[in-house]
């Protein structure tokens, strides 16, 4: 949840390569003994940063590029300004930065330059192996079902994947299975909220399968098989409605016994904004918002700032100066959004959940306000997991940096709580 819409995967980033968008093209040079792949990490602002320079033959020539995985980058090109067997100099425009370094005891050992600061970083031969042990593997115990529904007033045909559950012992064959719709965080996102290697939609739609709960999830509007509907001028409101088809949908089938929405971030707003108007049967929140967008914005930026070693001095008035704000329809629709009123008008049974290490959606202001003004039931569940991130991930510091660095897609312990809240309605 931020001002560019770039979430879980997507976040605001204040580290360097952060504003990469530019592909520069390196020159062509004689082929080198540094042919291969090329890793090692930035130490920024009390983080680190993996970095992955390729060095690839190509008709004789040799090019480069750069990845920032834990930042989600990936072949990023850069000029070479000089290239041997044992040295090389590297520069991307676009951002300002410079690598320059000499072959030592098998290693790149160098200067990272940029906008007048400068950094060692030191590269070792190899790419980084990417683990992510929740993922899971086919074949699968269980049925999947590939299904389109329609936004009618937006024009969208949304596709996704019904998981139906393993019937559990002591259940009744012709009992029909509670369904929950999955909706992800801000940016356009896969059915799987797919973010730096981590699947977090696919884990959970797989661990509930086995405890005989059904899911669907979908790729957004206008993202890979889903089509139609206005994504550059669409705000949260216009994904709500993406999100009310698909529990129509749901309905519509018949075959579900309660139809509930698992919302993240974003989601967690779209999951209240239809609990107000009576459409979902329960919610999980998954680090939903509970406070008005600026106000939850200017502390996810002073949280960041602080995490990274700067002054936290963001307030709401210099946040709503931004420009961004004044011109991306999403960020200026969701500063003026308050989500109090929809989350007073929710009678649905609410299992509320966050991290207290997510500096995105800071775990005690939103809690807190969910829980004073969500009306009470004995079926809510208000809970805060020490040491998670936004994404649920068990972290150091919480840093939008560290997510793709950590194997584990999300903490066991939010999983169990998630299905036997569920099972228990």
């Amino acid at each position: 949840m931020n001002n560019s819409r770039m979430i879980m995967k997507k976040a605001v980033c204040t580290t360097l390569l952060a504003l990469v968008s530019l592909l520069v093209h390196g020159q062509v040079q004689p082929t080198t003994a540094l042919l291969g792949g090329w890793s090692g990490k930035l130490d920024v602002g009390g983080a680190s940063l993996t970095l992955v320079l390729h060095l690839e033959q190509a008709d004789g020539y040799v090019e480069a590029t750069l990845d920032s995985p834990d930042q989600g980058a990936t072949g990023i090109g850069a000029y070479k300004e000089f290239l041997s067997d044992d040295s090389l100099s590297l520069k991307v425009e676009a951002i300002g930065m410079t690598y320059r370094a000499r072959l030592k005891d098998d290693k790149l050992v160098g200067t990272f330059s940029q906008n007048g600061f400068s950094i060692p970083l030191v590269l070792s031969k190899g790419i980084p192996e990417v683990k992510r042990p929740q993922t899971p593997q086919p074949p699968f115990p269980y049925k999947t079902e590939e299904v389109t529904f329609r936004n009618e007033a937006d024009g969208a045909t949304l596709s996704g994947t019904l998981t139906w559950p393993i019937r559990l012992m002591g259940h009744s064959g012709s009992s029909k299975p509670t369904v929950v719709l999955l909706v992800t965080g801000s940016g356009q996102q896969n059915r799987d909220e797919e973010l730096l290697s981590h699947k977090p939609f696919l884990v959970i739609a797989d661990y509930l399968a086995y405890r005989g709960i059904a899911t669907l999830r979908y790729d957004d509007r206008a993202t890979n098989a889903s089509v139609g509907g206005d994504v550059k001028n669409a705000t949260t409101e216009d994904f709500m409605r993406d999100a009310s088809a698909g529990l129509d949908y749901l309905r519509s089938r018949n075959e579900f016994g309660k139809i509930g929405i698992l919302g993240h971030s974003e989601g967690g707003s779209i999951a209240f904004m239809l609990g107000a108007q009576g459409k979902t049967d329960f919610i999980v929140s998954l680090a939903g918002p509970g406070v008005k967008g600026d106000t939850l914005l200017a502390a996810q930026s002073n949280r960041i700032l602080t995490l990274s070693g700067q002054t936290a001095d963001m307030t709401v008035e210099k946040y709503r100066q931004q420009e961004a704000v004044q011109q991306m329809p999403w960020i200026k629709w969701f500063v003026d959004y308050d989500p109090s009123e929809d989350i007073r008008q929710t009678r649905c049974p609410v299992f509320a959940l966050n991290g207290e290490r997510d500096c995105q959606v800071i775990s005690s202001q939103n809690l807190e306000a969910i829980q004073r003004l969500l009306p009470s039931s004995e079926k809510n569940l208000i809970k805060e997991y020490p040491a998670l991130n936004h994404l649920f991930q068990h972290c150091t510091t919480g840093l939008v940096t560290e997510y793709g660095q950590i194997e584990e897609t999300i903490a066991p312990e939010v999983l169990n709580d998630i299905a036997e809240w569920l099972r228990g309605l």
